[in-house]
């Protein structure tokens, strides 16, 4: 079925150049370019991600093999820090787990009652490390196994 399918598109995309008006449908194709350890859960079949007509993706999978899940994660968080840090103009990270955000936050300066709840007097914190441990720290027991998205470079 892949094969016809993949057959189908090529000639409707040719087709499609050879005519003077618009089809009134277009086909796309998509070819798996990583698959994913699972679909929405583990007992599921493997998801894939899939590129359109040939593009490439928006974002490159540095290690390990996410689940569909840790997909929506990675994306919903990365939305959310970069508006975030667009709307403020300061570093933000946000921890999502489940497709929910346990923890978004920006870098501000923590407080000597953060710093000892948060464990982290003492040490030396940047605007990007600070917005990091108000977000794991909102919710610290949901953050358990989550993804994290930062808006500016990691120091």
């Amino acid at each position: 079925y892949a094969l016809t399918s993949a057959y189908d598109a090529s000639v409707s995309q040719w087709m499609s150049e050879q005519v003077t008006e618009p089809p009134a449908t277009k086909t796309v194709s998509f070819e798996v370019e990583r698959p994913l350890k699972y679909g929405c859960n583990p007992h599921q079949l493997p998801a894939g991600l899939c590129a359109v007509n040939g593009q490439k993706l928006p974002f490159e999978v540095v290690a390990g093999t996410p689940g569909y899940i840790n997909l929506l994660d990675a994306v919903n968080a990365w939305q959310l820090v970069h508006e975030l840090a667009k709307g403020t103009g300061k570093p933000a990270a946000a921890s999502f787990k489940h497709v929910s955000p346990a923890g978004a936050a920006i870098g501000v300066p923590l407080s000597d009652t953060e710093l000892d709840v948060y464990e982290v007097r003492g040490k030396p914190l940047t605007d990007v490390a600070t917005a990091y441990v108000r977000a794991r720290n909102a919710d610290p027991l949901c953050s358990f196994g989550d993804f994290v998205a930062i808006s500016h470079k990691v120091d």
